[in-house]
């Protein structure tokens, strides 16, 4: 299945996220996690701008996924959120979160799944525990996905993967690389069937 994308926006406030009711899907993580990375690999294009520099990305940036170049209700939203946990830049990241971020995740009602991306080379991070409590605390659905799995040997990838399940009290890690598309099908199927559930019959 082939999927066109577009940039809609980029929101700062909760007034300035775009009207809609198609499923939507949000990409969350630590800075320099390989969130842009991913929607790219997943978009098949260069439609999220990737930064050398950690936590680049300050807006919600939302993108139109749609069946058709020029259909204009898309299948459903990908919104790559702002980057967290970058000691240079965390303080004035924090500072936006209640303003816009919170809002978003709390009440935007097209949201179906956070997709919540932490880094599969080092161990869990309590800003990622945080994040996945505090989904918990608001009822969302989310899927964990394990970036930069390409780094690791099979037996080292097997090893990480459980000890990510352990600290972070979770079943299911998705391990996945935007570099070799390992994992890539699989978050798809996710995606897919996240929709489908959200969608009205």
């Amino acid at each position: 299945m082939r999927l066109f994308p577009r940039f809609l926006l980029s929101a700062l406030a909760p007034e300035q996220f775009p009207q809609s009711s198609v499923p939507e899907f949000a990409f969350l993580g630590r800075s320099n996690v390989g969130k842009s990375s991913l929607i790219n690999a997943l978009l098949g294009s260069k439609a999220a701008k990737v930064s050398s520099t950690p936590g680049r990305t300050r807006a919600i940036n939302f993108f139109a996924l749609s069946d058709a170049p020029q259909k204009q209700t898309p299948r459903f939203l990908f919104a790559d959120l702002p980057g967290y946990g970058y000691a240079k830049i965390s303080k004035s990241i924090s500072a936006e979160w209640p303003k816009f971020i919170e809002p978003y995740l709390a009440s935007r009602a097209p949201l179906t799944m956070c997709i919540c991306l932490i880094d599969s080379n080092i161990p869990a991070q309590p800003s990622d525990a945080q994040l996945i409590s505090y989904l918990h605390s608001t009822g969302r659905r989310y899927l964990i996905v394990a970036t930069k799995s390409d780094k690791l040997s099979g037996n080292t990838r097997t090893k990480a993967q459980a000890s990510l399940k352990a600290a972070l009290e979770v079943e299911t890690i998705l391990m996945i690389s935007a570099k070799t598309g390992a994992g890539m099908k699989e978050l798809w199927a996710a995606i897919e069937a996240a929709a489908d559930e959200a969608s009205p019959a």
